[in-house]
């Protein structure tokens, strides 16, 4: 009875995988989640998604489908958070290889799909930005999206696309998304985010993040990443809508556009015709600059005075809520400070803590 899941885009994706298997069929684990191991800088500080080679204990699935396991390891200097979620969550995390293009990523889903036999397939995206055309300004991170759409339109077998938390991820606006929404499949409640609560206590992606916290009730303006997004929390956020996949692919520019692909430098050159920009390139420039920052001291008392000029200025936003990861990035502190400003945090102001975000209360009379 195997299920396969793709998380879309990486990253948070392959949480939120977990958390919609379990919502939907139970906690027996008995899902594979095919996923990039493409992790943001603070976690992993060498640009793009990794390979195969780029670790140690994978074990072989299929002839190009490899899964990562509790003991697998990135090797130095990169990072990732595939083998810890291997070893908290039950399920198989094989790794999504886009060195091949489109082309390669469709070939390892026909390789599993003939290895597994599964009951069914799900496509999933947290956010909605699979449905991006590619010219929106607030398009930060289509390419590994689209990937993974072109990969799936060319299947043999029925592949289903679910879009959970419209506009979670601050990439599109949820209005742009909810007009492609189809069927209602499910909506988070506060026991489908158990499953993945001890993960989001180190996982760094938000737009998971604030999918579970808006399970868990949370309502509001959440403030992410570097560039300070606004991203509201709303009754819709927990939802999730399957999606018309050829519909999908005619609004995804760029997905059809690397549907031939066979390799990773000619899917970021399509990236570039189309969006204007690479994200790889993006994070081959920040890389570059974190280089030569110099490295910040974590003193409480430092760290508490800046966090309360950010709560002020973030609160006249309207901002309610914020994520570590944007915490981490607004008081200069390095990826691997993150852990030990959310001990700070929560010990210090514990009534600020709604899993897993930061609250920011309204300023006192």
């Amino acid at each position: 009875m195997t299920r396969l899941i793709v998380a879309a885009g990486g990253g948070g994706d392959a949480v939120a995988a977990a958390m919609l298997d379990a919502a939907l069929y139970g906690d027996d684990g008995q899902a594979v989640i095919l996923t990039y191991a493409w992790d943001r800088l603070l976690v992993d500080p060498v640009p793009g998604p990794r390979a195969p080679s780029d670790f140690t204990g994978l074990q072989q699935l299929t002839k190009t489908v490899w899964s990562v396991p509790a003991a697998g390891r990135p090797i130095t200097p990169a990072g990732s958070t595939l083998p810890r979620l291997a070893a908290e969550l039950p399920h198989t995390f094989a790794l999504i290889g886009p060195h091949h293009g489109a082309e390669g990523v469709a070939r390892q889903l026909e390789e599993l799909v003939a290895l597994l036999r599964p009951t069914s397939i799900d496509l999933l995206d947290v956010g909605g930005d699979i449905l991006a055309r590619g010219d929106e300004p607030t398009l930060k991170s289509p390419l590994g999206d689209a990937l993974t759409l072109a990969a799936c339109c060319q299947m043999n077998a029925p592949v289903r696309l679910l879009v959970a938390g419209p506009g979670l991820d601050g990439e599109l606006p949820a209005d742009d998304v909810r007009s492609a929404l189809g069927t209602l499949v499910h909506t988070f409640a506060p026991k489908d985010a158990e499953p993945v609560s001890g993960v989001l206590e180190w996982h760094p992606s938000e737009a998971t993040g604030m999918l579970a916290a808006a399970a868990r009730g949370a309502r509001g303006v959440c403030e992410v990443r570097d560039a300070g997004l606004l991203v509201p929390l709303t009754d819709d956020s927990p939802a999730v809508h399957e999606v018309d996949m050829d519909g999908a692919l005619h609004r995804n520019e760029l997905a059809r556009a690397v549907l031939s692909t066979t390799s990773l430098d000619e899917a970021e050159a399509r990236s570039r015709e189309v969006c204007g920009y690479s994200e790889i390139d993006y994070e081959r420039n920040k890389a570059a600059w974190l280089k030569d920052q110099p490295a910040m001291n974590l003193d409480p008392g430092t760290v508490l005075s800046q966090l309360d000029a950010f709560e002020n200025e973030a609160r006249s936003r309207g901002v309610t809520h914020t994520t570590f990861r944007h915490l981490t990035e607004v008081l200069n502190l390095s990826g691997t400070q993150r852990d030990d400003l959310r001990q700070l945090l929560i010990s210090s102001r514990p009534e600020r803590y709604s899993a897993p975000l930061w609250s920011i209360p309204a300023a006192t009379e």
